[in-house]
């Protein structure tokens, strides 16, 4: 039988080594594996060290010769701060621009190349460009920001933190209707920027005195620095107050994606801040409107006459009175009621008195057409007037701001209210209907002689109050700059009621009728409102009349006249709507001639003087307390004094009973003379309870 042969001679017993390789590759897998994810691990918590705990809170983003900017992370706020950090300007609150949702991550400039700008996005929200421009001339740094959404549905808003010196007013410029605006009816809702209408509601600024104006300034003191944040004015957007009463600025969501854009400049003081506004503001030559109206008090002609030949009897009557009174020659102002009344005077009539059907009528009617007489209008119509419904039927309904009624449609006008009747309004970018209206006040002008027009009704913006879509022409606040350019054709003797950019035309500017009492409503708001309106170069005004003129009512507290008579001798126009006769034969009466002698004699040559520095420099007529010393802090609380030019100090009472007052004389290498007893005091010398009686105010007069 045959042997089987062992296949496997060698001593070593045969081994399977696929089996190990298997486990040992896995092994070493696992290894891996495991370290891979440590090291992932290691980093993740690197990074996120990083991100929270070495990545520094702040990062420079520009830098300028003074100032530079700053985006802090924690915050989510830029900051302008100086280059060593020591001062903040200003913090301007960005939040996550307008989404909550995301996360604002480090951010990165994109314009790197570029040290004077910088770019970025956030994604699905906005596009950011910031370009810093310095100013050696004035020593400012302007930083011009832009917020881009990226979607129409984006809601772009900021919130400015001033570093001012504290209890001092932050003067946030909304228009020349000064003070009283819709939007701190509100409380801390946003509210429409533009122009307010006083007529319908009004609330006292605590903290905010507001004007508006040219591209809107907003300026801010400190004992060490000025910022001005200008605003741009042909883009729509809302302001308000947030918690921490700090102004927001906040741009609509629309179709068209418009950008918040706002320029905020920094300098060392706040005289060099509003110098810097003005040469960015102001890019025409400035005019000077008929100088005239500085030598004549406006009187307020009160009764309620319901004819045009009691108008004019009326006006006879009461210029025969200031004759008597030995008031001098002044200017009758007529409001809208009585300057309808005229306009619509039966022509027979008027034809009948110049042919001379007796010897009064004759001679009354040359008495009138000498008199200095001032017309009131408003591009308003009433529905039930004739001329309303023939435009209707001429095809002129174009006259009236109107939307169409479809695509292509019929335009049909836009009804609203004024003065308590259901009215249209000028239609101002309609050729037709400007015509319309110059053709009217010149006939007016045929008729009544008149040289002074006031026009009323410009404010607010018709469309965007109804809540419909405006006209590009007349977004925002377009229609009041408009209707300077047509006050502007009418003369040089032409009033407003508000403005924007329209400083520089040769118009008068009504100021904001006050409560008759002691209140900041009533003769405290005086000087603030002055200031604010020369600050943005409104500088010839026709302020409220001496008493307030808000109720209408009859000026009956004596003490309020006086005060309010001492201040307003030193305004650039005299206005009164209560008589000085009511008080009697006796002191008032007295103190009227003399302190319109005054302002006369003294005050309307010192005005002409400065009104040539106004058309070189920009430098405002009337000035705050800290245009001689910018740095001086003490300045920068003082409300209830002020300077014409740089001699004259003018200090008014305006407690109720007070007969002596604080008064602080600011420093610059010069000092101050009592123009009543001729005493000399050094600058920066304070007052305490310097008597001031009731007959007297206190001006002091710079000496070299």
């Amino acid at each position: 039988m045959p042997h089987a042969r062992n296949r496997n001679p060698s001593p070593i017993p045969e081994v399977t080594w696929d089996t190990g390789l298997k486990e040992m590759n896995e092994t070493w897998k696992g290894a891996i594996a495991c370290l891979g994810v440590a090291v992932f691990f290691v980093m993740t918590i690197g990074i996120i060290y990083w991100q929270v705990v070495d990545q520094p809170n702040k990062n420079w983003i520009l830098r300028g010769t003074f100032s530079g900017l700053i985006w802090e992370r924690k915050t989510h706020s830029l900051l302008i701060q100086t280059l060593t950090e020591d001062k903040t300007y200003v913090e301007i609150d960005v939040g996550n621009v307008g989404n909550t949702d995301i996360e604002i991550p480090f951010v990165r400039n994109l314009c790197w190349l570029n040290k004077t700008e910088f770019c970025y996005t956030w994604d699905s929200v906005a596009e950011v460009k910031i370009s810093l421009e310095a100013n050696e001339d004035t020593e400012t740094e302007c930083y011009s920001m832009t917020w881009a959404p990226v979607h129409c549905h984006v809601e772009l808003k900021v919130v400015f933190l001033f570093m001012c010196t504290r209890n001092t007013q932050i003067t946030a410029k909304c228009g020349v209707q000064t003070q009283f605006c819709t939007l701190f009816r509100l409380g801390t809702l946003m509210s429409p920027f533009v122009v307010c209408s006083l007529w319908n509601d009004i609330a006292l600024l605590s903290r905010f005195q507001l004007l508006y104006d040219d591209r809107r300034p907003f300026l801010c003191a400190s004992y060490h620095a000025g910022v001005a944040v200008l605003v741009s004015p042909d883009i729509p957007l809302q302001l308000g107050l947030d918690s921490r009463q700090q102004f927001c600025l906040q741009s609509l969501p629309s179709m068209e994606r418009l950008p918040l854009q706002y320029t905020v400049c920094v300098a060392h003081n706040v005289k060099a801040a509003h110098q810097e506004a003005v040469q960015q503001l102001w890019e025409h030559s400035r005019e000077l409107p008929n100088m005239k109206a500085l030598r004549l008090p406006f009187w307020k002609l009160l009764a309620n006459m319901d004819s045009g030949p009691k108008v004019e009897r009326e006006m006879r009557t009461f210029s025969n009175r200031l004759k008597r009174h030995q008031l001098g020659e002044g200017v009758i102002s007529l409001n809208e009621h009585s300057t309808t009344l005229l306009s619509d005077m039966d022509h027979d009539y008027l034809n009948s008195r110049k042919r001379g059907m007796s010897k009064r009528l004759t001679r009354d009617l040359p008495l009138v057409k000498l008199l200095n007489i001032s017309i009131t209008m408003s591009p308003f119509l009433g529905v039930d007037t004739t001329r309303f419904h023939t435009s209707l039927i001429d095809g002129t309904e174009a006259y009236w701001l109107s939307l169409p009624s479809a695509p292509q449609g019929q335009l049909i006008p836009v009804m609203s209210q004024w003065r308590g009747k259901f009215c249209v309004k000028l239609n101002i970018t309609n050729p037709g209907a400007v015509s319309w209206f110059l053709d009217r006040v010149g006939a007016l002008q045929a008729h009544l002689g008149m040289e002074y027009v006031m026009l009323e009704g410009g404010e607010g913006n018709l469309f965007e109050e109804q809540a419909l879509r405006p006209p590009q022409a007349l977004g925002g606040d377009k229609y009041i700059s408009l209707l300077a350019d047509l006050a502007t054709r009418i003369g040089d003797s032409t009033i407003m009621t508000a403005g924007t950019r329209s400083s520089y035309k040769p118009l008068f500017v009504r100021m904001t009728p006050l409560q008759s009492d002691w209140s900041p409503m009533g003769l405290k708001a005086i000087i603030p409102n002055l200031l604010h309106h020369t600050l943005l170069g409104y500088n010839f005004l026709i302020p409220d009349a001496v008493g307030g003129s808000l109720s209408g009512d009859l000026v009956t507290d004596e003490e309020l006249f006086i005060r309010w008579l001492e201040i307003a001798a030193f305004l650039p126009v005299m206005s009164f709507h209560t008589p000085p006769w009511i008080f009697g034969e006796g002191q008032v009466l007295n103190l009227t001639r003399n302190y319109l002698t005054r302002h006369q004699r003294d005050v309307a040559p010192l005005i002409e003087k400065y009104a040539e520095e106004w058309q070189e420099t920009g430098n405002p007529i009337y000035r705050p307390m800290w245009w001689l010393n910018p740095t001086d802090s003490m300045t920068f609380t003082i409300n209830d004094q002020f300077l014409i030019g740089d001699e004259v100090l003018v200090a008014p009472v305006v407690e109720k009973g007070a007969v002596q007052r604080d008064i602080y004389l600011p420093d610059g290498g010069f000092q101050w003379q009592d123009s009543q007893n001729a005493r000399v005091f050094d600058g920066g010398t304070f007052l305490h309870d310097y008597p001031v009686p009731l007959t007297e105010v206190a001006v002091f007069l710079r000496r070299s």
